[in-house]
């Protein structure tokens, strides 16, 4: 079992219980924080909103069903009068809002979603939570937390600088332009509201749970299944590489110790190229899986056409948040996907029922 990254310093301190609605918390990164919050402020009471898109799955959740302090809400962060009595049935103090359309492929086929969950989502969420906070007398530990990514700052060259907290935005997606766009809305709502909202950009994300269109499940998954391994371009687009775990701590550690109206980057300080890391998860599938279809698992690895806009390298330079906040990423990349494999080895019952209609058109575009 992997432990990761730090705990906020207030978090070993006494405190109130918190009141907190995780948006999206039925999906990959959302659901891992639900466990995080549970597992370390057993006293705090969590209510999560998911719409249960393709992405989201209640099996993520399955282990607090039982709970006194969980509730599950399945609902669109977009229904201002479901957010209006969620907030006040539960006195919510703390959102952390996960949820998003976040795949660019999928952007790219179909921008209109992305603009309604990311951008008009978002601010139906803030809108309901500053009538709450107002409402509430505007407490001052009241936070609102928006998780977003690194992919709003557009791409680098291998030889530019990371992104940090004042790198101008330039996204080159509909996904990425629309989490810009939902960043804008957030920072706004401090400045003029004076809301004690928070923003977290963060690196590509992967571990447990993660939906099987992203690179680093697809892999594994096509590797059980003696299916080829799609890489865009000629694989040498760069990206930093941060353990579900790490990230989930970071987040705590801005909820808890981080000023209102501030900015954190995320990274996991892994810069490793695509077909690097395919190569790397093949070698530990051959190694941890029993009676591969294709082996070496390497064979199986196949160029496609690169998507439309297809940024060359994202990068976080994260010396803001371990400066400031005192976390930094535990998780090495080897360490972090040996546990992912190992993860998918031994829970085929999470990610079989996954390979759905909605899996097979994902992977059949990648070949269009």
């Amino acid at each position: 079992m992997i432990t990761s990254g730090q705990k906020s310093n207030r978090s070993q301190e006494p405190r109130s219980p918190r009141k907190i609605l995780i948006t999206g918390g039925a999906g990959f990164i959302g659901s891992n924080f639900v466990h995080h919050w549970h597992e370390t402020y057993l006293s705090d009471r969590i209510v999560v909103l998911d719409a249960l898109t393709y992405a989201g799955n209640l099996n993520n959740l399955k282990d607090l069903n039982g709970s006194s302090q969980f509730r599950f809400v399945q609902g669109d962060i977009c229904d201002r009068p479901l957010l209006d009595q969620i907030l006040a049935e539960e006195s919510i103090d703390t959102i952390a809002h996960f949820a998003a359309e976040s795949h660019v492929d999928r952007s790219i086929l179909g921008p209109d979603a992305f603009v309604r969950t990311n951008v008009v989502g978002t601010f139906t969420l803030l809108e309901s939570f500053r009538q709450h906070w107002l409402g509430r007398g505007k407490p001052k530990d009241d936070r609102f937390l928006h998780v977003s990514t690194d992919e709003v700052y557009g791409s680098l060259s291998e030889n530019d600088l990371a992104f940090s907290e004042t790198t101008p935005y330039a996204p080159n997606s509909p996904y990425s332009a629309s989490k810009a766009g939902s960043d804008h809305l957030v920072r706004s709502y401090f400045h003029t509201y004076g809301m004690p909202t928070l923003i977290t950009n963060c690196s590509n994300n992967y571990g447990p749970y993660h939906f099987p269109e992203k690179l680093v499940p697809l892999t594994c998954i096509n590797i059980l299944m003696g299916k080829p391994l799609p890489i865009y371009g000629d694989g040498q687009n760069i990206r930093d590489w941060l353990y579900v775990g790490d990230h989930c701590k970071a987040i705590d550690c801005v909820i808890h110790c981080a000023p209102p109206g501030e900015t954190y980057n995320i990274g996991g300080n892994n810069e490793v190229k695509n077909i690097d890391l395919v190569a790397m998860l093949c070698d530990l599938m051959d190694e941890l899986a029993i009676d591969l279809p294709v082996h070496p698992a390497r064979q199986l690895i196949t160029f496609v056409k690169d998507r439309p806009g297809h940024d060359h390298r994202y990068a976080i330079d994260a010396t803001k948040i371990r400066t400031e906040l005192g976390w930094t990423p535990s998780v090495t990349v080897d360490e972090g996907l040996r546990h992912t494999v190992q993860w998918y080895l031994t829970h085929p019952e999470w990610w079989q029922p996954l390979l759905s209609p909605a899996y097979q058109d994902y992977y059949k575009t990648v070949y269009a």
